[in-house]
């Protein structure tokens, strides 16, 4: 990964975070800046994430938002109500409704009634939208796995639970 740097001999290497820090540390003296260590890798990590996904998902001509929706279904393996879809995502209710259209209008999902009760209207995956998901989840993975690829098993278990802590801490 770019933005790392060997300091010294024996020292571990340096990041942009660290600089980032460092910077706040100089403006900010009198306030705690250690947050900024975890907190802003996280973040660079999910924004380098984020942006090979988005290099990765033009050549199926849909963002982020709409293959996360792809993916809730495909994860379910059955038809879900936009409801359901909100709380397996990251997504509000209120773009649920227009990424659902989007995806409808591009024949990668579609709406039917619910058999048990006509007023529920469920997402159903279609074979196209499926097919996105089965071109993307391997490369996905691949990427995911070189971004961890640096850490042994021991402290990928280590950072996951760590990270888990953190998530349940906040509440999910």
């Amino acid at each position: 990964m770019s933005g790392v740097s060997q300091s010294s001999r024996g020292a571990p290497p340096t990041d942009v975070v660290d600089g980032i820090r460092s910077e706040w540390q100089q403006a900010y003296p009198h306030l705690d800046t250690a947050p900024v260590e975890i907190l802003g890798r996280v973040h660079r990590i999910a924004s380098i994430s984020n942006q090979r996904l988005d290099l990765h998902l033009e050549r199926h001509g849909i963002n982020r938002s709409e293959f996360s929706v792809l993916s809730a279904l495909a994860r379910a393996a059955r038809p879900l109500r936009a409801s359901e879809v909100v709380s397996t995502t990251m997504l509000s209710g209120a773009s649920i409704t227009k990424i659902t259209d989007s995806l409808l209008r591009r024949d990668l999902l579609t709406r039917q009634k619910s058999e048990r009760d006509g007023r529920v209207v469920l997402l159903v995956l279609t074979d196209a939208g499926r097919a996105v998901v089965d071109d993307e989840m391997p490369r996905r993975l691949a990427d995911d796995e070189a971004m961890i690829a640096g850490l042994d098993p021991a402290e990928r278990d280590t950072l996951a639970q760590l990270l888990r802590k953190v998530c349940v801490t906040l509440g999910g």
